[in-house]
């Protein structure tokens, strides 16, 4: 197993407006790096994508609420994975960390580490700056 966190990041927004936002999984392609991503596939419940240089990634939502919204891998994928993305509403903002769970040796866990962590801090930064 291997589980890696992004940074916590600061939104000016209620929990439940960020939750609607990513709920929503065709609005994942906004907060994807378009240099890293290609065939975009989605609809509301699921998404596919091409890692460029990596693997196609397939996911869908498993469940949404105000506090967090959690998708799962589906589809042929390099291994099984839950990625959550908590928020926690303070007053006017929230903070919002992305959690990743994977199910992967602990060879493929050295080799995709830190560029996953990189890529999820990037994905929680775009969602600060589209958000507030």
């Amino acid at each position: 197993m291997a589980k890696i966190e992004s940074k916590e990041v600061t939104i000016n927004e209620k929990s439940s407006t960020i939750s609607q936002f990513l709920g929503n999984l065709n609005n994942l392609q906004k907060l994807m790096p378009e240099d890293k991503i290609s065939d975009w596939e989605s609809d509301e419940d699921s998404c596919r994508f091409q890692i460029k240089g990596l693997a196609k990634i397939g996911m869908r939502k498993s469940s949404e609420d105000s506090s967090k919204v959690v998708m799962e891998s589906e589809g042929k994928n390099p291994f099984d994975f839950t990625l959550t993305i908590n928020l926690d509403e303070k007053g006017d903002d929230t903070t919002a960390k992305i959690l990743f769970d994977g199910k992967m040796n602990p060879f493929m866990k050295a080799m995709v580490e830190k560029p996953l962590t990189n890529f999820f801090n990037m994905l929680a930064d775009k969602l600060a700056a589209n958000h507030g």
